[in-house]
């Protein structure tokens, strides 16, 4: 089979959430309910208490959940476009840490994203860039070759919440629920991909 052919090849769908249903899930994390008050009906879907969440009157939670409810390498990638997205409010010292991010994205590999987490470790601030760089150190298995140990279930979401909302914060308040609606229709990808 040469190259060309194996490229154009169909490949199954990858999984973007987790496997429990919204109430299973904050029981599994239960860091979870630290942070989204709002609380799931016991056979409502994911993508169903998202909307709820979005037009709750705090929206925000809407994003907390997803950063929980999708797997942790789904949940960096969107992360990741949400920064993107507002890359006007990134600091140019935060673009050399969303490239390096991009590149994990594009061939996630072992030694990069040792590299990535770091390099967020020794960071001096805990900018948006950053604390995205912590969630994919995180995110797909130990955080430094020598602690083969997987991170605990709500590290990579925490880290991932915490750089999308302070980067939605950097925003001018007019245009803080224009980005939010654009991240949560984002993220209704990921649940309907389901």
């Amino acid at each position: 089979m040469t190259s060309n052919v194996a490229d154009d090849t169909t490949r199954p769908p990858r999984r973007m959430l987790r496997d429990a249903q919204p109430a299973e899930l904050f029981s599994a994390i239960p860091q979870l309910g630290d942070l989204v008050k709002l609380r799931p009906r016991p056979d409502e879907d994911g993508l169903v208490f998202l909307a709820r969440l979005r037009a709750s009157t705090t929206p925000e939670e809407a994003v907390t959940y997803t950063a929980f409810a999708a797997l942790p390498g789904a949940a960096t990638g969107w992360g990741y476009e949400c920064l993107r997205l507002m890359a006007d409010h990134l600091q140019p010292q935060e673009r050399q840490t969303m490239q390096r991010i991009a590149t994990w994205l594009a061939e996630p590999s072992i030694r990069q994203r040792h590299e990535i987490m770091r390099e967020a470790l020794w960071a001096p601030t805990r900018s948006p860039s950053v604390l995205l760089a912590l969630a994919v150190g995180w995110s797909t298995g130990g955080p430094a070759p020598n602690d083969p140990e997987r991170a605990p279930a709500h590290k990579t979401p925490v880290a991932l919440n915490s750089a999308v909302l302070s980067c939605l914060a950097r925003a001018q308040l007019s245009r803080r629920s224009y980005y939010l609606a654009r991240f949560l229709d984002m993220a209704e990808a990921l649940f309907r991909a389901y």
